[in-house]
C-alpha cells in the first residue's frame, strides 16, 4: 500500500535478465515496472511520488500458484514504513467458460514499529469471463483485521478490459472498500474507481490511467485520494 530505494532499484535490474522458464510441470516467473504513484484501492501509498515495483511467480500445471511482490511506500508516518511486500498463493482454473481464482495475501511492511500494526491478510476470491469483444471479472477481498489493526474489512470490485486495435486496451474498474474501525483506518468507507488505457510496445506494458475516490480531501482524506492520472511500464519474463 508506497520512496524508491537502492534495494529495490536493484531488483528491478536483476529481474531485466530472469526469463520466465518451466520445469516439469512447474512455471517460474518474474516481473518488474515502475509507477508515477503507488496507488491501491484508490489511495496514494508512496505519498504520490514513483515508486519501483517487482515479484517472482510460481505456477504448477493443476493451476496452483504462488508469488512474491514488492513496492516501496511512503505513509507520511514518521520514516516508519519504508518497503511494502505481499506474499501470496492461490488456486486458478477455467470452469464451463468461467475463470475463477481463489487466494490469500499477507501484506507485510517491514520496519516498521510493531505498534502500528500494519501487516494483514486478506482471503480473495475472482469469476470472470472473455467474451472476446471484451472480458470481465468480478472479485471480493476479505481481512479479518484491516492495515493498521482497523478490524473487519471487505472490498468488492468489478473491472472490463476491451482490447482495442494496435495493442491497446481500454480497462475501468470499479470498487467499495467497507471497514469495520473506520477512525482506525483514517478514512470512511469509500468508493474507487478508474479507467485507463494500455499499451504493449517490444515486451513492454505500458498504461495511463486516471484513479478518483469518493473521498472529499482533506476533510474526508488528509492527502492522495482526488483524482490523478498515474503512468506505469512493466515487464514479465
Amino acid at each position: 500500500m508506497k520512496i524508491m530505494n537502492a534495494g529495490y532499484a536493484f531488483l528491478a535490474v536483476a529481474l531485466l535478465s530472469a526469463p520466465a522458464f518451466a520445469v516439469e510441470d512447474f512455471e517460474f516467473s518474474a516481473n518488474a515496472g515502475f509507477v508515477s504513484e503507488y496507488s491501491f484501492r484508490g489511495i496514494a501509498q508512496s505519498d504520490e511520488t514513483p515508486a519501483v515495483q517487482g515479484g517472482f511467480d510460481v505456477g504448477h500445471a493443476s493451476g496452483l500458484y504462488a508469488g512474491i511482490w514488492g513496492s516501496n511506500v511512503d505513509f507520511n508516518d514518521g520514516d516508519e514504513a519504508h518497503i511494502e511486500t505481499d506474499f501470496y498463493a492461490g488456486y486458478g482454473s477455467t470452469f464451463k467458460g468461467l475463470n475463477f481464482d481463489i487466494g490469500v495475501i499477507y501484506y507485510a511492511y517491514p520496519g516498521a514499529d510493531d505498534s502500528l500494526d500494519y501487516d494483514f491478510v486478506e482471503g480473495s476470491i475472482a469469476v470472470g469471463h472473455d467474451f472476446e469483444m471484451f472480458s470481465v471479472s468480478a472479485s471480493f477481498n476479505y481481512s479479518p483485521d484491516y492495515f493498521a489493526s482497523s478490524d473487519d474489512a471487505e472490498y468488492y470490485a468489478l473491472a472490463v478490459d476491451v482490447p482495442l486495435p494496435h495493442e491497446f486496451t481500454l480497462s475501468a474498474h470499479v470498487g467499495r472498500q467497507e471497514i469495520d474501525d473506520n477512525a482506525a483506518f483514517g478514512v470512511e468507507d469509500y468508493t474507487d474507481w478508474s479507467v485507463g488505457l494500455g499499451y504493449t510496445l517490444e515486451g513492454f506494458d505500458m498504461s495511463l490511467t486516471y484513479v478518483d475516490t469518493d473521498l472529499d480531501e482533506p476533510s474526508e482524506c488528509a492527502d492522495g485520494c482526488d483524482g490523478r492520472a498515474i503512468f506505469s511500464i512493466s515487464r514479465s519474463f
